[in-house]
């Protein structure tokens, strides 16, 4: 998987169709517009959008591995949500290969649909506590 700068134009349109339904609150939106890219790109077209998401939460990730986030209380928290601490702290430490099991990982468990809509109010809570 390329880094996400170099993820093609579709992908960051298809990350800003995610998130304008997640800021509508439109939870069904959400899952059809990542039900749509399964349908044109597959699951990795899925990731990508995932990855931008991740990116948008986090910002720059460091040049280097090594970032510790902080989720107290994570191991008593509901599989999406451990989830997404575990996606978003993939995508800060640059480590691909784990971004990649943990989404393979949510698939085959039947609960990647779960997973993303979480990540997209993730991704919305984060960005509204910014502005605010």
């Amino acid at each position: 998987m390329r880094w996400v700068t170099d993820l093609p134009q579709q992908t960051f349109d298809d990350a800003t169709a995610v998130l304008r339904s997640a800021l509508a609150g439109d939870g069904e939106a959400v899952t059809g517009a990542f039900d749509a890219v399964v349908d044109r790109a597959g699951l990795p077209g899925a990731y990508g959008v995932a990855w931008c998401l991740a990116a948008t939460m986090v910002g720059d990730a460091p040049p280097n591995t090594g970032c510790a986030l902080d989720f107290p209380g994570i191991e008593q928290a509901d599989y999406d949500t451990r989830w997404v601490a575990r996606f978003v702290s993939a995508y800060a430490n640059r480590d691909v290969p784990t971004g990649e099991a943990l989404f393979g990982a949510a698939a085959a468990d039947g609960l990647l649909s779960d997973c993303l809509l979480t990540l997209a109010g993730s991704t919305i809570a984060t960005l509204r506590s910014r502005a605010g």
